[in-house]
């Protein structure tokens, strides 16, 4: 008898849910990842690596020897240029074929699933921010550090330390330093800034009335108290407008400030896809995946509906920060908005990951829900204090504050150390981590009260 022949998955981004798709599928599809940066890197640790380099190498791997000879399936260290959804292909331009040998070769799939997350500037053109490394053709040459090559893990090491000496220089001049964006990623940037460099003189701003943004109140109050202790000057309820000299007066910075980080919102990242498939508005401007229930990517909505037509062949899928992140619009939500962090976008690529084994079989796909775990929310105060937020959800204010202080710390630290380790499919990461998606029954969210095996026909 022949044996059966295995379908192919082609996986576009080798970050969580890029290798976790790998990872849940490779037993009964070839899976092949494509990545334009030859390493991953933990980006919710990569803020301490800048005042504190040496955090780099706990926080990252290089992709080739995990994704082939460990997990057993094909990488290819490239960029995604354009996606065919009709004929099932990809061009892809490889490391090795640019400059004057350029060329791009066409990879075919029978089920692709995107994983490309997104970028954290939206006042940058191409969505530059030290939070993720600039890796794609027609960003690196806009790039303000464009002499670095981070496409590299040792690009991306010396972009880091080039920041970090930045920084300690700014220390020994004692300088005034301004965050623009109190969010999670503004007040741990604030945060591990005063600890690291004492010198610096801090300041947080935002366009809220407080810090955090829609998380509850206990935890924007526990993360205000913690600045004001340490020095951090807070000014909230105001738009960030650094042309404008009455703005500078009011947050008590007349002369301006030494240096800003712009740590507000994120932009999308997606310019291979074709525009029809991209949404016009949204966060930095639109550019988002639409999706539908399933996963697959669709084009954009008619007027008057809320979920647009299956793109190409429907064997596409978008999953986490790429997508246009919720499904249809207010008050009457098909899907509300998902913050753009990783659990959901695992939660999601194990949705997508069951939805491509259901079409294989030429079995109903079953819809995707808003994840529980999209409500949770770790935020550093250096490297000793943190909170940790659960259960939030679209609505302003909502979750707990359930741990804090040292123990909060401690719990960000483990995340951290065993989420690395799983990502570098290290058999204690995966035992950790395996049944946080694979769980039996679906305990918690707005998924089904059944099994796995039910809920999802498999």
């Amino acid at each position: 008898m022949a044996p059966h022949k295995k379908s192919r998955v082609l996986i576009v981004g080798g970050q969580f849910s890029g290798l976790f798709c790998a990872r849940d599928l490779k037993k009964h599809f070839h899976c092949t990842i494509v990545d334009a940066k030859e390493f991953f890197e933990y980006t919710p640790g990569i803020l301490r690596c800048y005042v504190k380099p040496a955090h780099f190498d706990s926080l990252s791997f290089t992709l080739q020897p995990v994704i082939e000879w460990s997990m057993g399936v094909k990488f290819i260290w490239g960029e995604v240029l354009s996606l065919d959804g009709v004929n099932n292909s990809a061009n892809i331009l490889p490391i090795y074929s640019q400059g004057n040998g350029r060329y791009e070769e066409k990879v075919f799939f029978d089920y692709c699933i995107i994983c490309a997350g997104c970028n954290f500037n939206p006042f940058s053109p191409i969505g530059e921010s030290l939070w993720f490394p600039t890796v794609h053709e027609s960003s690196r040459p806009k790039s303000e550090w464009a002499h670095i090559d981070e496409r590299f893990i040792e690009g991306r090491r010396r972009h880091i330390l080039e920041e970090y000496h930045k920084i300690a220089l700014l220390a020994q001049k004692n300088s005034t330093i301004m965050i623009a964006g109190a969010g999670f990623i503004g007040v741990e940037w604030a945060t591990e800034l005063e600890y690291y460099f004492p010198s610096l003189k801090v300041t947080i701003i935002d366009f809220l009335p407080r810090c955090l943004g829609p998380l509850p109140d206990g935890a924007a109050e526990y993360c205000s108290e913690y600045m004001s202790a340490v020095g951090i000057k807070e000014f909230y309820g105001l738009k960030y407008e650094p042309k404008n000299p009455d703005f500078w007066k009011a947050v008590e910075l007349p002369n301006g400030a030494d240096f800003t980080y712009v740590c507000m919102g994120v932009k999308a990242s997606n310019f291979f896809m074709p525009k029809e498939t991209l949404s016009d508005k949204g966060p930095g401007g639109g550019g988002w995946i639409h999706f539908n229930k399933f996963m697959q990517v669709t084009k954009k909505p008619a007027p008057g509906t809320d979920i647009g037509e299956v793109w190409g062949s429907g064997t596409v899928f978008a999953v986490g920060d790429c997508n246009y992140g919720c499904i249809g619009s207010p008050p009457n939500w098909v899907m509300p908005p998902i913050p753009k962090i990783s659990y959901p976008g695992e939660e999601q690529a194990l949705h997508a990951c069951n939805n491509v084994e259901l079409m294989e079989k030429n079995r109903t796909m079953r819809p995707t829900w808003w994840p529980w775990g999209g409500g949770m929310f770790a935020t550093s105060l250096g490297p000793h204090d943190a909170c940790f937020v659960l259960a939030a959800n679209e609505n302003k204010g909502s979750g707990y504050m359930v741990n804090w202080w040292l123990p909060a710390a401690l719990q960000k630290e483990i995340i951290e150390t065993t989420k690395v380790n799983e990502c570098k499919n290290g058999i204690i990461g995966i035992c950790i981590w395996h049944f946080v998606h694979h769980t039996p029954v679906n305990l918690f969210g707005r998924g089904p009260f059944l099994p796995r095996s039910k809920a999802f026909g498999i």
